[in-house]
């Protein structure tokens, strides 16, 4: 049967052991969803969801206040968006720009812990897509690694979506060794965000630990009218 807690389970037993040495942890899509299938896949057990918009999590926070959850911000972060990401966030997965960075260290509460931070990476070069180029990935972490109220955790990209296979396990290639560069000068990192409903097998396959799954979870999103 085809429910969310059928593709759930499915989607968790994939996962499983693929990652070398632990399984691939999963962070939900939940962008557009309402506040009440995010309950749903949280009784099944997820903790992890993402958001692309600050204001909508917001509200969904709100509403789910009761849950123990942990909030991803995954779409783009813009400078005046930084005070309710630092403080209503457990992570922010899209800093892309040494300017993000003060701002969320600045807005980080004093009782949180602090931040986790990933840095986005154009990995193809898209002129229509956030993310920093590669060769600027490297001072953009030390900046972030430097600023106390943030843990840097490592990078995130969203590679292009090519029909090509090849293509697209290249680019996540080409994140993993970005990925090794940047944990040789900063050992502690230890995230790569890559991966979503379509591709996310082949981004484990090239050592992605964290992926990102929306409509494989919930259903392909309503189209727009």
């Amino acid at each position: 049967m085809d429910t969310l807690e059928a593709r759930y389970r499915l989607l968790l037993d994939a996962l499983a052991g693929t990652a070398p040495g632990e399984s691939a942890r999963l962070v939900a899509v939940s962008k557009t969803q309402p506040a009440a299938a995010i309950r749903a896949l949280a009784a099944l057990g997820q903790r992890a969801f993402g958001e692309n918009y600050v204001q909508e999590a917001l509200a969904k926070q709100r509403e789910l206040a009761d849950l123990d959850l942990e909030w991803h911000l995954i779409g783009p972060l813009q400078s005046n968006k930084c005070r309710e990401a630092a403080r209503y966030f457990d992570w922010v997965q899209s800093v892309d720009r040494a300017k993000l960075l003060p701002l969320l260290d600045r807005e980080r509460p004093i009782d949180r812990p602090p931040l986790n931070v990933l840095l986005q990476v154009n990995i193809d070069g898209e002129a229509s897509k956030s993310g920093c180029a590669p060769d600027e990935a490297m001072a953009l972490a030390d900046a972030a690694a430097a600023l106390p109220r943030l843990r840097l955790r490592g990078l995130m990209a969203i590679p292009e979506p090519h029909p090509d296979t090849a293509h697209r396990r290249a680019a996540f290639a080409r994140m993993r060794a970005l990925f090794e560069t940047l944990k040789a000068r900063h050992p502690g990192i230890d995230t790569l965000s890559m991966g979503m409903s379509e591709d996310w097998p082949l981004a484990v396959a090239e050592g992605a630990s964290l992926v990102r799954v929306g409509s494989a979870l919930f259903g392909a999103r309503p189209a727009k009218a």
